[in-house]
């Protein structure tokens, strides 16, 4: 229709590419390196000793929590430390061999952080008056009910149990699950930066400007940058916080302080030993009580919920198929035999899939499998030779809690990239992504402020086994959602003929059995030609 002046015609129809939406991707896009594919070797072994680096925040901080708990000295710290890290080498190559196959890095675990508080409480060590003796018995106690514990992943795993719970799994149910694994672990985040400000700020701004703006200011399709940019700015940040505490900045400064931002106040290097070979019952016979296994068994429980997200994530950043459901059990079983060996060996934790080095996959745009498998290797060198492997676990701890603000951030921003296979303008989706969300959130932040206040959960009986069942449970933000979020979708109008396109389901549906889809033998076959032996449906 022409104008009031009588002059041009209606504008031009828009371009057809205009009108459509981004199409659905069963793999992800732009990645350099896929599962299959590793980078030069030079460039994987500097890729791999990232990856060490990453994940030696968890390493660190988890048995500098727990072992002055438990009566242990800097000498027994340091032993536990190189203990966890010689075991998640171990547990790393097991499950990149013979697991799921995936680039996932197996290390220690906050879930299992509650049952071994509870097991430091337990009153039948509250009468032994030395702090070594006392260390070497709550050891052994954590011992036993991580060996306990194990068995029940190693059951439900390779029995194919949670194959069969895990074809209940939509794209839609995921989402909640895989984002609050990333999501979930806030505040571990800024809350770390800030114990040191003048250290954590500048190590998440370096980050940011190594791995987001210096690449897409050169325009470089492989910049060196992007993908070292945690090398790079970790090794700034440390060396710059080395001489604040060398030139005398925090002198003065509170106990506090010092300890978070001064570079020589871990005790790891002067505790550690230089050579040594973490051995099975290093610590003496574990001991086993029925109360404090039921505990820790509720924590590989919500471990191994929480691990199936985080596989399924990093799936996604390896540019893989959707994992099949008999290698996700088998994934799991190689997990239970990792808390196994933690029990065996004596980490005073137990493992799961490392959400800090699932998100390093997003950030360097790196999956390969191999580079994963070199991160293996340096965790066991540098376990045997203690005093360097100590320099390394060094490192202050808000540079990692700068770290976790980027890595955890992918790791949520993947589950919610699943959200593509489902129907957003459908009101049953938003209704359950939502409500799980808000729950996922809201449970645990009761259940953490009431421990907080009252110095023990708001389920309080006489059966303390019971009490920690519950409480551990019910404090996982992605255990929440996402069990909330999978008993809405499997219930909420399910036999409806829409809703199973508005799930995604018709998306995973090739790769429910291992040989429906041909990449899948590409990506998760087991080597030496083992699928004979242990065929998958």
């Amino acid at each position: 229709m022409a104008g009031p002046g009588g002059g041009g015609g209606a504008a031009p129809p828009p371009k057809q590419d205009e009108l459509q939406p981004h199409p659905v991707r069963e793999q992800l896009p732009n990645v350099s390196y896929c599962i299959t594919s590793p980078p030069p070797l030079p460039e994987a072994i500097l890729l791999g000793f990232q990856h060490f680096i990453v994940m030696l925040g968890t390493t660190v901080i988890i048995p500098t929590a727990l072992v002055p708990q438990m009566g242990g000295g800097n000498e027994e710290k340091a032993k536990v430390i190189q203990t966890l890290l010689f075991v998640s080498g171990i547990n790393t190559f097991f499950q990149t061999f013979f697991g799921t196959r995936l680039p996932a890095v197996i290390g220690g675990s906050y879930t299992f952080i509650a049952p071994t508080i509870s097991i430091i409480l337990a009153g039948r060590y509250s009468d032994i008056a030395d702090p070594h003796e006392k260390f070497l018995h709550i050891m052994r106690g954590t011992q036993g009910a991580l060996i306990v514990a194990s068995t029940l992943q190693i059951i439900f795993g390779f029995s194919g149990l949670w194959r069969n719970v895990n074809r209940y799994l939509s794209p839609l149910a995921a989402v909640p699950l895989i984002a609050l694994a990333g999501f979930g672990l806030y505040e571990l985040g800024f809350s770390g930066v800030a114990k040191c400000v003048e250290i954590g700020l500048p190590q998440i701004i370096l980050l940011l400007i190594f791995s987001q703006y210096i690449p897409h200011a050169i325009q470089s399709e492989k910049s060196v940058y992007g993908r070292f940019s945690v090398l790079f700015s970790v090794a700034i940040v440390w060396l710059y916080a080395y001489f604040l505490t060398i030139g005398g900045a925090y002198r003065h400064a509170p106990p506090k302080t010092q300890a978070h931002c001064r570079t020589d106040r871990s005790g790891l290097i002067g505790g550690a030993p230089w050579i040594r070979i973490p051995y099975p019952f290093q610590w003496g016979a574990p001991t086993f009580d029925a109360g404090e296994a039921f505990a820790m068994m509720a924590a590989s429980f919500v471990a191994l919920v929480e691990s199936t997200g985080t596989f399924i994530g990093i799936s996604r950043y390896a540019s893989a198929t959707m994992v099949p459901h008999s290698v996700l059990s088998r994934g799991i079983g190689w997990q239970g035999i990792g808390i196994l060996l933690d029990g065996l060996f004596g980490t005073a934790n137990g493992s799961s899939v490392s959400v800090e080095n699932a998100g390093l996959l997003g950030l360097t745009r790196v999956g390969s499998r191999r580079v994963v498998q070199i991160s293996a290797g340096f965790m066991i060198f540098f376990s045997l030779l203690g005093k360097f492997g100590a320099a390394f676990a060094s490192i202050p701890a808000p540079i990692f809690a700068a770290l976790y603000c980027l890595l955890f951030a992918y790791v949520g921003a993947v589950g919610l990239s699943f959200l593509q296979f489902c129907n957003l303008d459908s009101f049953r989706t938003k209704f359950i992504v939502g409500f799980s969300v808000f729950m996922g959130l809201s449970v645990p932040q009761y259940f953490n402020e009431y421990t907080v206040i009252a110095g023990y959960g708001p389920v309080h009986t006489h059966a303390r086994w019971f009490n920690d069942i519950i409480n551990v449970a019910f404090s996982s933000k992605p255990f929440v959602a996402g069990f909330v979020a999978f008993f809405l979708d499997n219930t909420l109008l399910r036999q409806d003929n829409a809703t199973r396109k508005d799930r995604g389901n018709h998306w995973w549906e090739r790769f429910r059995s291992f040989k429906t889809d041909p990449r899948t033998e590409e990506f998760y076959v087991l080597p030496f030609n083992l699928n004979k032996f242990c065929p998958p449906d």
